[in-house]
């Protein structure tokens, strides 16, 4: 305990001393004059006053200035004259202030203050200063049960003032009038009544909505602002900090405040897991459990925010399975069994392994969520690649009626073709089937009859018939002296949709094709004859530099964002963009006023291929990696493991190899995977060969494999 005070204090005090010239620190209200003057039309000042230097409020603030310090300007002080002069009442509380200044342009007017009215803690600033960034007013047209800001993800009610086109700009300066009332504490909209699909009650002039999930919107009518105020005042729940009786927690959230998902871990804190649905294994208990069933382990560290994240998509998954499976969910706390985790080879968290009686342990390489880890474990309950035995069983296999409670998890059914004197094309297919075992359905036919299907399907031997359920057709691919990478890349590619939604899930399996994405925004589901549109192009081979998709705002709020970072205010839909995140970060804007059609789609590209097209913006060239490096523990596990062989796997590569421990036990022998750190722009982009560059690249993936 003392140790890891000692730790904190010394991480606090060389945090301290790097932001000894960032954080300003002043006496008088003549200092704070004289930076606000220089700031006024340039940025935006985080002002605060704390009660005393190294109190949980100092680190607080300087913890939020080693994240925010190269966008706004913090000023601190401990003069309680200097808070009075302010205006400011309770003085006897540590405060917070957002002035905005960046908007001012006359030096005689001072900047807008805001005060933070949660408890100055890390966390709480985070919070606010999010409020803060996000739009003052936002103008909607549409349910307001279906809108989604930054406020409702902060725990803040939203505000819905209703406009008609008669009023709008009267109705507009009464919304901007609340939205500085109730900055920090709701989130303020335009609600456009006279282009709204859903109907709001006549007499209705306010739409209150509070954070809670499920909860319904409330129609009011409120003539005075006052009253819209009192509203929202007496709505808003945010979750306070509160210090914890152990001297070690009193503040926690010191140490999070750069992850979000270890500040969602630690707002939800006090949630109650329904742990006794999975076995808790020790080093005692491990062997002998995992011998004596077929065990799903769960290896996770209790101090890292990744893992107890995950441990609740876990319990999520064992609610699931609750009662319909054989498969024991169990789990491991590597922070209290570390030996254990060292001989299973467990290097970085969370990690899962599912382990089966005879059989080499199998890793979980897949998206970190219950539904993911749920199909991984029903597509491990049959062989891969089942053994077909007859030509009826290969059709049923093809048709999905063979494993038709699976085909949800699985939308394409792999079967390969051969003669029974193709010994060494089968044992490249099987090792194929082994690694993409959890990910898709494999099967093999190899009976004296085979030709019976290679005729039927056109297919020469050998060959991967490919069965699209939501298709209903089969495609027939030669493989002849392919290797088990090349099997495994035609099998990975071939689950690869032509025109796919793009959501948080699968947007990383598509980057890696390093293409430019030409990205179709719609705000609900995509109009027909626009998928019709770019299918056709893709048909004839007018896209294969690109990777065509669509993103629906409704199913992926996360787009809205997108846009407003491209356009800076949300852009009529439906929208199409080109963005070339891997070479320049350029992003082009089909033009609005065009239809959406393929000569005028196809005559825009050709545009952009000759460098006739400007860009609408330009992507910074940064790095996706954590603000405090000392927090970045794959690296720390990677150099770790440097000595270790490497190779890089696809998406769905699982663990074949063996060894045995001291106890004689099967164990797997896990791959270290080392991935190159994504940036949003990797190398300059040359306008007259960016679709070359993208094939490229693509190409060069393909050799690595």
């Amino acid at each position: 305990m003392r140790l890891l005070n000692l730790s904190r204090t010394l991480e606090f005090q060389l945090q301290s001393a790097l932001l000894f010239n960032e954080v300003k620190y002043i006496t008088t209200l003549e200092d704070l004059q004289n930076i606000e003057n220089s700031l006024k039309g340039k940025a935006n000042i985080a002002f605060s006053y704390v009660r005393a230097i190294g109190t949980p409020e100092h680190r607080a603030v300087m913890e939020a200035a080693f994240v925010y310090g190269t966008t706004y300007q913090f000023v601190l002080t401990t003069e309680i004259a200097l808070l009075e002069s302010i205006g400011t009442e309770a003085i006897e509380n540590a405060h917070f202030y957002f002035f905005h200044c960046k908007q001012v342009l006359d030096l005689t007017q001072q900047c807008r203050r805001t005060l933070m009215e949660q408890p100055l803690a890390t966390l709480n600033i985070h919070r606010f200063i999010k409020t803060m960034e996000a739009p003052l007013l936002t103008e909607v047209a549409e349910d307001p049960q279906q809108v989604s800001t930054v406020h409702l993800q902060l725990g803040l009610p939203l505000v819905f003032i209703v406009s008609q086109q008669a009023t709008h700009e009267a109705d507009r300066r009464t919304a901007e009038w609340v939205a500085w009332r109730l900055l920090g504490k709701a989130g303020v909209l335009l609600l456009l009544r006279d282009s709204l699909e859903v109907d709001i009650p006549q007499h209705a002039n306010v739409v209150f909505r509070r954070a809670e999930e499920g909860a319904p919107v409330e129609f009011l009518v409120l003539h005075d602002t006052e009253l819209i105020i009192s509203r929202v005042e007496g709505n808003t729940h945010i979750e306070e900090m509160q210090e914890d009786e152990d001297e070690d927690l009193q503040s926690p959230d010191m140490d999070i405040q750069d992850d979000e998902v270890a500040e969602t871990v630690y707002r939800h804190r006090k949630t109650q897991l329904p742990l006794e649905l999975t076995v808790e294994l020790t080093e005692e208990t491990f062997n002998a459990t995992v011998v004596a069933s077929d065990s799903i382990v769960l290896f996770y560290a209790g101090w890292q925010a990744v893992s107890m994240a995950f441990l609740q998509s876990y319990i999520d998954l064992a609610i699931k399975l609750k009662g319909t499976s054989t498969m024991l969910l169990t789990r491991v706390n590597c922070a209290d069994w570390s030996d254990l985790c060292t001989k299973q080879n467990v290097t970085e968290f969370p990690v899962v392994k599912m382990y089966k009686e005879g059989k080499h342990p199998v890793s979980y390489a897949g998206m970190l969520g219950t539904e993911d880890l749920l199909k991984f474990i029903l597509l491990n309950r049959i062989s891969c690649p089942v053994n077909i035995t007859s030509v009826q069983e290969a059709e049923e296999y093809l048709s999905g009626e063979l494993y038709k409670d699976l085909i949800p998890y699985s939308s394409v059914s792999v079967l390969g073709l051969f003669s029974p004197n193709m010994t060494t094309a089968k044992e490249d297919f099987t090792k194929a089937g082994n690694y993409l075992r959890g990910c898709v359905i494999t099967g093999i036919y190899s009976e004296e009859d085979v030709l019976i299907l290679s005729n039927k399907y056109g297919a020469t031997l050998p060959a991967l018939l490919l069965a699209r359920h939501k298709e209903g057709k089969v495609e027939s691919i030669p493989f002849a002296n392919s290797r088990v990478q090349d099997i495994v890349q035609i099998v990975t590619n071939a689950l690869l949709e032509t025109f796919p939604e793009i959501t948080v899930e699968n947007l990383p399996i598509y980057l890696r094709l390093q293409k430019p994405l030409l990205i179709l925004f719609s705000d609900g589901s995509i109009n027909p004859q626009y998928t019709k549109t770019i299918l056709t192009l893709v048909k004839e081979k007018h896209l294969d530099s690109l990777t065509p998709c669509w993103l629906n705002l409704k199913n992926t709020p996360a787009g809205r964002g997108i846009l407003q970072t491209y356009f800076n205010a949300l852009p009529p839909l439906p929208l199409i963009v080109v963005v070339n995140l891997h070479s320049g970060g350029q992003v082009f804007a089909f033009p609005s006023e065009q239809a959406i059609t393929e000569q005028n789609l196809l005559l825009w590209l050709k545009k952009l291929e000759a460098g006739l097209e400007s860009p609408i913006t330009i992507l910074p060239a940064q790095e996706w990696k954590p603000p405090l490096p000392a927090y970045d523990f794959l690296s720390m596990m990677d150099a770790a493991a440097s000595q270790h062989p490497t190779r890089k796997e696809p998406e769905c590569t699982k663990e074949t190899n063996m060894q045995k421990n001291d106890k004689k036990q099967h164990e797997d022998k896990s791959t270290i995977r080392k991935e190159p750190v994504e940036t949003l722009r990797i190398k300059h982009w040359n306008r007259s060969n960016w679709f070359k560059e993208g094939d490229k690249s693509f190409r060069h993936d393909n050799k690595e494999l």
